[in-house]
């Protein structure tokens, strides 16, 4: 597994992200045996940066990540964690959530921690409360390592949070269809200005580059057969320089394996292999394609609409065009949970990190379905 450099640590390029652990079948319980045989077997192939969060899988991530990772010696391995500054009200509540996290991973310091979900109403009310003063004092005592932010705003706000601390990285979204639509460009250079190492989230865009439209695959597979859709995203991030990890929501063990054997072998892409992404990302957003990546940050919706799911489904429709499929895909939903339940309250849109008009959106779909 290839390693890049951070500071003074030496993560992988492939880290594994927790946020879409393997479930039980039929429920969302984690199947913490699925979870454990990968996280073993990444280990075993080089990964050595593990990503969890406090909201991850309402709050189980952390203590089924930190419990599996308790077998292996400490300094074998990157942890890294977050603050979810939303919970928060005051600066006790930052120190409260903070020495659960610890507890919760049975670790005495977190090698990389981050600001979650940063943006600029958040970066103030960080100042507000004294939030970073604290960090930067846990940092000088070295129960946090390396310090840093995950970013979900306008590509332009990036630039004030960039400017407040001496942060060791960044963890911004990146890949192909997000470089331009989303300006990952600007964020990117921005921190590579500042000497703030990057970490990518979503450079599979929730799975949607793994499951490109049928034209858009038959290009990847025509120049190179044995690579899958997910490896060309996984390449085309690995080629920036100052991208020193790659996260990604693995949810079984045959990702797992296609992006350790992507990313121990990943060499710079060639000019005719740049060219077919490009074309590609063409033939993507030619489909009338909702950018959601299925974070979930927009649930739970006051009215029951499954937002995620919806959208997911209406973007295989964008690839295999089956309108009957579509109405009874979207008939195994409750009730409750289709587009037509949408009364545009708006609650969604705020906590878009896409800033998708979810409201709209919805509209649409019900109105192609009726």
């Amino acid at each position: 597994m290839q390693k890049r450099k951070i500071k003074n640590t030496q993560p992988s390029l492939l880290g594994m992200g927790c946020m879409r652990l393997p479930l039980k079948k039929d429920n969302r319980e984690i199947d913490v045996e699925a979870t454990e045989k990968m996280v073993d077997y990444a280990y075993q192939n080089g990964v050595n940066y593990f990503d969890t969060a406090y909201p991850y899988h309402e709050g189980k991530s952390e203590l089924i990540i930190g419990q599996i990772l308790k077998k292996y010696p400490r300094e074998s391995f990157y942890l890294a964690d977050k603050l979810p500054i939303w919970n928060c009200k005051d600066l006790e509540d930052v120190q409260r959530i903070f020495k659960e996290q610890l507890t919760k991973c049975q670790v005495s310091y977190f090698d990389f921690y981050l600001c979650h979900a940063m943006n600029l109403e958040r970066y103030h009310f960080y100042k507000q409360i004294g939030a970073f003063d604290y960090l930067l004092d846990l940092k000088r005592k070295g129960i946090i390592k390396n310090l840093g932010f995950s970013f979900h705003d306008a590509p332009q706000n990036i630039q004030p949070i960039a400017d407040e601390l001496p942060w060791d990285f960044a963890q911004i979204q990146f890949n192909y269809l997000d470089y331009e639509m989303q300006d990952a460009k600007l964020q990117y250079d921005i921190l590579t200005s500042k000497n703030i190492s990057v970490v990518v989230m979503e450079p599979v865009r929730g799975g949607v580059l793994a499951n490109v439209c049928q034209d858009a695959e038959e290009l990847f597979h025509s120049l190179h057969p044995s690579w899958s859709n997910a490896s060309w995203a996984l390449r085309y991030v690995a080629n920036f320089d100052n991208v020193k990890v790659i996260l990604s929501g693995m949810s079984n063990m045959l990702q797992l394996e296609d992006n350790i054997q992507t990313l121990s072998d990943a060499q710079p892409l060639k000019q005719v292999e740049w060219d077919v992404i490009h074309q590609a990302k063409n033939l993507i957003l030619g489909n009338d394609f909702i950018p959601c990546t299925g974070c979930r940050y927009c649930m739970p919706c006051p009215f029951g609409v499954d937002i995620p799911q919806v959208f997911k489904l209406f973007n295989m429709y964008g690839i295999h065009k089956d309108l009957k499929r579509l109405k009874e895909e979207m008939e195994q939903l409750s009730s409750m949970q289709g587009p037509k339940n949408c009364k545009a309250c708006g609650k969604c849109v705020k906590e878009c990190p896409q800033h998708i008009v979810i409201p709209s959106q919805l509209s649409k779909i019900k109105n192609l379905l009726e």
